[in-house]
C-alpha cells in the first residue's frame, strides 16, 4: 500500500492506495509553523480513521510546492511508516517530456497531474488545478507538455479584495444564482466564481485555437467542484488526479534509493 501525499499552498492532500485503486484522500491545512511531530499526529490520526495501520503502508512519495515544508514533511512520513518517502523532483523518473523554457521550474504538482492525465484520458489535453492559483497545463497530442497559465484562485482572489476593501465581507464560495448579483454577497459570488468560470472558459477557447486542435479538458483541485460546475466547456472533474499521478510516479522508480532526496 502506498502512502501519496500532496502539498499544496492551502492544503495537503493525502490519501493511501492499494494497486490502482485510491482507498480515501483527505485535505489537511497547510501550516508553517506546525512541526514534524504535529504534522505526523495529523497523518497518523487520517489513516486511524481510515483504519489503516502504518504496518500497512510498503512506501510514500511526496510532491510538494511548499519548499520549505518539504523536509519537515518528509520526517513526518519517516516518523509514520519508518522510512523515507520519494519526493518528486529532479533524479525522480516521470517519463513526462517538458517543452519548458527551464523544465526543472515546472512545479511537481504539474508534474504530477500531467503524468496522471496523460495516462487516464490520453492527449491532447488540458489539466485544471483549482487550489491557491488557478493552474492549466497544456498537453499537446504528441503527450509533450508545451507550458501553461498561472491565475490567482477564488480563495486568493477573495482574500484580496476583503483585505484591500472596507466594506466587503468575507464570504462562503458558491454559484450564484444569478450573474447580475442583487446584494453585496451575491454580487460578490459572481464576481469571483463565475468570474473564474467564465476565464476558464475564455482561456480553453484560446489554447484550442493556439494549438489548432481541441483537446479534453480536466479538471482537479479542492475548489474544482464549485467553479467547473459553472464553466460552458465540457470539464471532467477529477478530484484524485494528483494521487494517480503519485501512483504511477511511484511506480516507475520503485526500488531506487531516496534517502537524500
Amino acid at each position: 500500500m502506498l502512502l501519496a501525499i500532496d502539498m499544496g499552498n492551502t492544503h495537503i492532500v493525502t490519501g493511501c492506495i492499494d494497486g490502482d485503486r485510491t482507498l480515501f484522500a483527505e485535505r489537511l491545512s497547510t501550516e508553517h509553523t506546525r512541526t514534524e511531530l504535529e504534522y505526523a499526529m495529523g497523518f497518523g490520526t487520517v489513516l486511524e480513521l481510515h483504519g489503516i495501520s502504518p504496518s500497512d503502508i510498503d512506501g510514500a512519495i511526496i510532491s510538494s510546492v511548499v519548499p520549505p515544508l518539504t523536509n519537515i514533511i518528509a520526517c513526518a512520513v519517516e516518523k509514520i511508516i519508518g522510512q523515507r518517502p520519494m519526493i518528486v523532483g529532479p533524479g525522480v523518473k516521470t517519463g513526462l517530456n517538458i517543452l519548458m523554457d527551464n523544465p526543472r521550474a515546472v512545479g511537481a504538482d504539474l508534474v504530477v497531474s500531467s503524468v496522471a492525465g496523460i495516462a487516464e484520458y490520453g492527449a491532447p489535453l488540458i489539466i485544471i488545478d483549482m487550489g491557491t492559483a488557478a493552474t492549466i497545463a497544456v498537453i499537446d497530442r504528441d503527450k509533450n507538455y508545451i507550458g501553461g497559465i498561472i491565475a490567482p484562485g477564488v480563495e486568493a482572489s477573495l482574500a484580496s479584495l476583503v483585505a484591500r476593501t472596507a466594506q466587503l465581507p468575507n464570504i462562503s464560495l458558491d454559484v450564484p444564482d444569478s450573474v447580475i448579483g442583487k446584494n453585496t454577497v451575491d454580487s460578490m459570488k459572481s464576481g469571483i466564481v463565475l468570474g473564474c468560470a467564465s476565464m476558464i472558459d475564455g482561456m480553453l477557447d484560446r489554447i484550442e485555437d493556439e494549438l489548432g486542435y481541441s483537446a479534453v479538458a480536466v479538471a482537479t483541485g479542492g475548489m474544482a467542484g464549485t467553479v467547473i460546475p459553472a464553466c460552458r466547456h465540457r470539464v471532467i472533474i477529477d478530484d484524485e488526479l494528483l494521487l494517480k499521478g503519485l501512483n504511477i510516479i511511484y511506480g516507475k522508480n520503485r526500488g531506487k534509493s531516496h534517502k537524500n532526496a
